[in-house]
């Protein structure tokens, strides 16, 4: 269990900060900000819980909001070695991991809210209700996210489940968008240059 009694340290003085294995890395290195934008992410998909009150879909992102301190701390614990040796992002009792389970269980609640959406015909405009545009927002900062991973996976290893990740989740915020609005029929559809003089 984690337990925070004080929450200043002065070790991050100097412009680092510690990873689970205790090395430190710069605060403005390309895994620090894949950290930060998953943790961006993370707070915008709270906003869209609070948009949802009491609805079905707010639980479930409840859940993906606890994956994505799973996700925080995996992309923080440095490629490892199983007893094994033969996969560096096993997860143990002392080392978390996001595993496969957890993105075969969100593309099974994509595939789930999809089967009831309306076809899409066009571009849709991140909208149509409070609750969808907070979930929009929440699905434009998880494609950063995302982004940011991929771009920390370029000079250091990565867990590939947690990549996987971050990539259905921006699909599933889509499709969760849709779906409270009124499974599409609220949707605001794109116009091309429709703003034209």
């Amino acid at each position: 269990m984690v337990k925070l009694n004080k929450i200043y340290t002065r070790t991050g003085d100097d412009g680092t900060t510690g990873l689970v294995d205790g090395s430190r890395v710069s605060k403005s290195s390309a895994l620090m900000q894949a950290i930060g934008d998953v943790d961006e992410a993370n707070s915008a998909i709270g906003l869209a819980v609070i948009a949802l009150g009491d609805q079905p879909m707010a639980a479930a992102l409840t859940r993906i909001q606890n994956d994505l301190f799973d996700l925080g701390a995996d992309l923080a614990t440095p490629a490892g070695t199983d007893e094994a040796g033969d996969d560096p992002f096993a997860p143990s009792e002392m080392v978390l991991r996001i595993v496969p389970s957890q993105v075969e269980r969100l593309e099974r609640e994509i595939d789930a809210l999809n089967a009831h959406l309306a076809p899409l015909r066009s571009f849709i405009l991140p909208g149509g209700s409070a609750e969808a545009a907070a979930l929009h927002l929440a699905r434009a900062i998880s494609r950063r996210a995302e982004r940011s991973a991929v771009g920390a996976s370029e000079t250091q290893p990565l867990n590939p489940a947690a990549l996987a990740y971050v990539n259905r989740l921006s699909d599933f915020l889509f499709v969760a968008s849709r779906a409270v609005n009124q499974n599409g029929a609220g949707d605001v559809l794109w116009r091309p240059g429709a703003t034209r003089d």
